[in-house]
């Protein structure tokens, strides 16, 4: 789809932001015991500093951005691509993956090192004191929906065996990774910018990592990299959208399920089948982690966060954090400024009957 220009922002509307920022920004710091502000916690507060920095965090709209952005994104619906034309885009799916990777190799996305910061799920609780990369080991954990909406909910993402003890788990098959008292899937891995700092993290901590994705020319790239460690690590070419596809490991095996810009590359109609097959893998009290492009980002018209709340507990799992990441992308060299917008939930599978 059409790339937006990138437009410059008035110096009265960073002023209305900054008001809102500042009032943002005093209330998490006054946040007693608690770490730094998650979604990042650089907060714009003298319109006069915004291109000090590549990019600022909370940002608010305003209601002339809202406008502006509606307006661009109707604009960009009105190209689309004609309709024979469509079907090769399903058809033919893993060969433009495959021939996008064989161009960029792994070069094109940089590693996920925030990932610890903003999903501290991906390690058991017991591993936090060990040092994660990224992330400070004694702080506590935090989410947004903390913050802003329900106390009771600070403890709903932390996921470890002692927080959600299934039975033991009963499968006729041996597996690989069954020994592992952790287990995490990452789909739509791409060439490993998640896996690999996972991997980093996980070793000696009785976790395994699963991670899969459509591309085998992705796959294969990981495997190929140095930091790859099949100890620790299984990665598998597979098409989320096949319903007869199997995973290799059994229903209710894993911890954590890690989602990242991965949805919004399926097409509407089959997300919800996807996130049913794969919530039918979660132990009770396991956790699906999601990050997306939200809606108008970069005049996309992509996930709100009404639909990302309809997409998981229509299969079954419960709310622990569903926010907007909004941010001001700054490009300090033009002096131009853009904003972006993601989805970042969390949701979890409700713990076995007593």
């Amino acid at each position: 789809m059409e790339q937006p220009a990138v437009t410059a922002v008035g110096t009265k509307t960073i002023a209305t932001l900054a008001k809102v920022f500042n009032r943002c920004f005093r209330r998490l710091k006054s946040t007693d015991g608690r770490p730094s502000a998650p979604l990042g916690s650089r907060i714009l507060t003298n319109s006069d500093d915004i291109f000090k920095h590549n990019m600022w965090d909370h940002v608010q709209w305003t209601e002339e951005d809202k406008e502006k952005a509606r307006q661009k994104a109707k604009e960009n619906s009105l190209v689309q691509i004609p309709f024979p034309e469509r079907g090769k885009f399903v058809s033919d799916a893993c060969h433009y993956w495959d021939t996008f990777y064989e161009v960029h190799r792994n070069k094109f996305f940089k590693d996920r090192t925030w990932l610890f910061s903003e999903f501290p799920e991906l390690l058991p609780l017991n591993a936090e004191s060990q040092g994660v990369e990224g992330r400070d080991p004694h702080a506590e954990r935090l989410t947004l929906s903390v913050l802003e909406r329900k106390p009771e909910a600070r403890l709903e993402g932390r996921t470890n065996t002692e927080t959600h003890r299934d039975s033991p788990l009963k499968t006729d098959k041996a597996f690989r990774g069954e020994a592992a008292a952790y287990r995490i899937l990452e789909v739509g891995c791409g060439v490993g910018n998640s896996v690999i700092p996972i991997v980093k993290n996980i070793r000696e901590k009785s976790a395994f990592l699963y991670c899969c994705d459509f591309s085998p020319c992705a796959i294969q790239l990981l495997k190929d990299h140095p930091d790859y460690d099949e100890s620790v690590c299984h990665a598998f070419v597979h098409d989320l959208c096949d319903e007869e596809a199997a995973f290799p490991f059994p229903p209710h095996s894993l911890d954590v399920i890690l989602a990242v810009f991965v949805l919004s590359s399926i097409n509407p109609e089959r997300m919800q089948g996807v996130v049913n097959r794969l919530s039918k893998h979660l132990k009770h009290g396991g956790m699906f982690l999601f990050r997306d492009y939200g809606r108008y980002d970069f005049t996309q018209l992509r996930f709100k966060t009404e639909e990302v709340h309809n997409l998981f507990s229509n299969a079954g799992l419960t709310e622990v954090q569903n926010v907007e990441d909004r941010r001001l992308q700054v490009n300090r060299k033009k002096k131009v400024a853009i904003h972006r917008v993601w989805m970042q939930s969390k949701y979890r599978k409700s713990p076995a009957p007593s």
